[in-house]
């Protein structure tokens, strides 16, 4: 849902860079180029932004209703 802020194997800082990634792979750059650009080198933390799904929007739809 919300992107870590850090790598859960390595611990290296991740949340910072998700917005830059999602914008520039939105415009249609290749994940790979823009990874790199971004200076993200180790596996575990390209897999982190290249796995993760964005559905905060789709949960906020079924916030929990407490009358």
């Amino acid at each position: 849902m919300i992107i870590p802020v850090r790598c859960f194997t390595c611990g290296a800082l991740i949340g910072d860079k998700w917005s830059k990634f999602s914008e520039r792979i939105a415009r249609g750059e290749q994940p790979a180029k823009v990874l790199d650009d971004l200076g993200i080198r180790r596996y575990c933390c390209r897999r982190m932004l290249l796995s993760h799904v964005d559905l905060i929007e789709t949960v906020l739809k079924y916030e929990k209703y407490t009358p």
